[in-house]
């Protein structure tokens, strides 16, 4: 189904606050949800409606599996839509690694990692395996902007990968800066999970692929081993297994903007990125 029109998506917003006894404040739109901020109960509070099918439409059933731990709660929830704590000032992890502290804001995510990690996916929650079905859609594809060597070798380490998890659970999905915000009160909390099931170092994928505005800086071996150093040290974690998914991960998010209609150059980050681990699996 395609997204929602705008009109659509604001009724949608309308009715859930109404239902939900929200007042609504104020609103932002994003490529893919319509968000309100209001107040409950004298409470701040944040409506999100997701537009049309896309994989965070079950972001607020994913949130309340992590069960409020170092996660966003959850008060109301439906399919497409949710009801969310607010977090307060709310300012983004990212904001860290503008201000140099890179190794800081890893330490940060390292520390979300370990509390969200253990918790039971919910039944239909999609795993690694079926996000590997971009590899089969490429090479149906037809389309050469991914050189096929990358693409092929990622395949087959995704695949293996995959085949050879031993304990999996709840991941976010897209863990990395932009999900991770400053609460006065809990502190840093991750928000809009993807919700995938997977072993552990599948999560870490994310995080060295961002910020997306700082290419520069995770595209470098220096800032890929020293964010690993610190991961490694504070997470239970297979080195070798992280960078082997971080690779074939770095292919796959590439091969997703050619899915979206994104014109992917050879110099792309993500590629850039994807060469580097690959030389440091070698």
């Amino acid at each position: 189904m395609a997204n929602l029109p705008t009109t659509e998506t604001v009724r949608l917003l309308r009715e859930k606050a109404a239902q939900w006894n929200v007042a609504i404040e104020q609103t932002r739109e994003t490529a893919s949800s319509l968000i309100g901020f209001g107040v409950r109960d004298g409470r701040g509070v944040v409506l999100k409606i997701t537009k049309g099918v896309s994989d965070e439409v079950r972001s607020g059933e994913v949130l309340r599996a992590f069960g409020g731990d170092a996660a966003a709660r959850v008060y109301e929830v439906e399919l497409g839509a949710v009801l969310l704590e607010r977090l307060e000032p709310g300012e983004e992890l990212v904001s860290l690694v503008r201000r140099g502290n890179d190794d800081e804001a890893t330490r940060i995510l390292a520390d979300v990692i370990a509390r969200l990690a253990s918790h039971e996916a919910p039944v239909g929650t999609v795993t690694v395996a079926d996000w590997g079905r971009g590899f089969d859609w490429y090479a149906r594809s037809g389309d050469e902007q991914i050189p096929s060597d990358l693409v092929h070798e990622a395949h087959d380490l995704y695949r293996e990968l995959a085949a050879s998890q031993q304990t999996t659970m709840l991941l976010h999905g897209d863990l990395q800066h932009y999900n991770v915000l400053f609460d006065n009160v809990r502190g840093w909390v991750m928000i809009d999970p993807k919700g995938i099931a997977g072993e552990l170092e599948y999560e870490v994928g994310a995080l060295l692929r961002n910020p997306m505005e700082l290419p520069e800086l995770y595209t470098q071996p220096s800032t890929i081993d020293r964010r690993l150093d610190i991961l490694t040290n504070l997470l239970p974690l297979d080195r070798s297994r992280v960078l082997r998914w971080c690779f074939a991960q770095a292919v796959l998010s590439a091969i997703w903007g050619v899915e979206d209609g994104y014109t992917v150059e050879r110099n792309h980050s993500f590629l850039i990125l994807a060469r580097t681990l690959r030389s440091m699996i070698h």
